[in-house]
């Protein structure tokens, strides 16, 4: 009943955004061509979009045209090298490898660069109270919690199976100009492309990243907050072998491990905009140290190692060496990889609709969330199964593939589920990002209860997957 009473609460705003850029004066020139379905972004939530349309029957035959502003050149020549990963790494739940591998994708990933783990740890920085997840105890044997890869390698699995698939065409190094609806083109849009031809189209995907022009385009609000924080990437290497995934709570932000093929590891520290800049400076040597030191020491002994950088070498060991024996961190790191150091702007958003009339949002363009639970790239994978599954249907019975009565089912399916995700990871990190005594024992008593409760870490685990 409440999710109905919502859906027509939010009803007006769809039909309010089918008004944008509206125009009488513009008529489709004789450069314009037909799409019935124009994808905007060729990244991992575009890409899976098109991939699912061309393979259902029901649209395998519909012309797709994916547009993307980069250069795809590097993703279809990329030649792997197992001792270097990139830097832009994911981890794709079971679910999304399940879904990948319906559309014959995951047959194309290059599965030397995937690296499955059944164990995570999370503690509290400040006071040590942890949970650990094992899904064989959890869940029985033969399952995974995640597979982490290279986005360069999902992108590449599936340019791969795009290949030659019928009615599609993939139009790299263009930009979309402008977005229209005319009389002539039966207010359906008009996309402008910078290469001076016109799509008109009766389906048009925003799958063009947070600050997507589609979405721009098309009116629909989008609304949210900055977390004042940046997220740094990393390419490491450990001392050894893991097939684990760590993630210590610092009142700073969470830095997290990530296991990776060949001794190598994801690291995912968020911080303040002025430590990332800090960490970014170091040499490889202090910032390997000082990782380390994130995983072991006080959050007041990492602060004042990164303001005071030339005592890092010296000091850092010294500290290190007075802390107890603990088991539940990672192996150390040993080594960053050149140029590997990378950080970005962390921020909540939530569009108001992911649709109008002839129009779609997926992936960032219709949400963005902070990264300590890994799930955004997750919830594009959902929103380009469910989307898919919608114009299929919709395909099947003959209908309007870009009318909101198509596209509402993909709406009320992803929407409400994104909305309580983007709240959770949002209360998560306001949670432990205090030193407040009080805050900071009461979470300490929830984390330990959770970890001495099998029912509940049995359900987090297979939400989480």
């Amino acid at each position: 009943m409440l999710r109905s009473t919502t859906l027509q609460r939010l009803r007006p705003a769809v039909f309010r955004v089918q008004r944008w850029n509206s125009t009488t004066t513009s008529a489709p020139k004789p450069s314009t061509t037909h799409s019935d379905i124009v994808v905007v972004g060729g990244g991992p939530a575009g890409l899976t979009i098109a991939a699912a349309l061309k393979h259902y029957p029901e649209t395998v035959n519909k012309s797709v045209t994916l547009v993307e502003f980069g250069s795809l050149d590097n993703l279809k020549t990329w030649g792997p090298d197992m001792e270097r990963f990139e830097n832009r790494v994911s981890s794709l739940t079971p679910s999304s490898v399940e879904y990948l591998t319906k559309i014959g994708v995951w047959e194309h990933v290059n599965r030397d660069r995937v690296q499955a783990y059944r164990h995570m740890t999370a503690w509290d920085g400040v006071s040590g109270s942890k949970v650990q997840f094992n899904t064989t105890q959890l869940m029985g044997e033969g399952r995974d919690i995640a597979y982490m890869t290279e986005n360069f390698n999902l992108q590449n699995g599936l340019l791969k199976q795009l290949a030659n698939k019928p009615n599609l065409t993939i139009l790299d190094k263009t930009k979309v100009e402008g977005v229209e609806r005319t009389p002539e083109s039966h207010n359906k849009p008009l996309v402008k492309l910078s290469n001076g031809s016109t799509i008109s189209t009766d389906l048009l995907i925003g799958a063009d990243g947070a600050n997507s022009p589609v979405r721009t385009f098309s009116g629909i609000e989008a609304r949210g907050w900055d977390y004042n924080t940046h997220g740094l990437v990393a390419t490491v290497r450990l001392a050894n072998e893991q097939q684990s995934a760590w993630q210590r709570f610092l009142p700073t932000g969470p830095i997290a491990l990530l296991p990776l093929p060949n001794r190598f590891g994801s690291l995912v520290w968020s911080t303040t905009p002025k430590m990332a800049a800090q960490l970014k400076q170091l040499t490889p040597e202090q910032f390997v140290m000082m990782v380390n030191c994130a995983f072991n020491l006080e959050p007041t002994d990492i602060e004042y190692l990164v303001e005071h950088p030339d005592e890092i070498m010296t000091d850092a060991p010294y500290r290190l060496s007075q802390r107890s024996s603990n088991p539940d961190v990672p192996c150390p790191i040993v080594a960053v990889q050149d140029k590997s150091r990378a950080s970005f702007p962390l921020k909540m958003k939530h569009a108001d609709t992911y649709i109008a009339e002839n129009v779609a949002l997926v992936g960032d363009a219709a949400h963005t969330t902070h990264p300590l639970a890994g799930q955004g790239l997750n919830m594009g994978q959902g929103d380009a199964q469910s989307l898919a599954i919608a114009i299929r249907n919709a395909a099947g019975r003959g209908a309007d593939i870009g009318s909101t009565l198509t596209l509402e089912p993909y709406w009320a399916d992803q929407y409400f589920k994104n909305h309580k995700l983007l709240g959770v990871v949002d209360k998560l990190h306001k949670l432990y990002s205090t030193r407040n005594p009080l805050v900071v024992g009461l979470r300490s008593l929830g984390l330990d209860a959770v970890n001495s409760v099998k029912p509940v870490k049995d359900f987090l685990m297979s939400q989480a997957s």
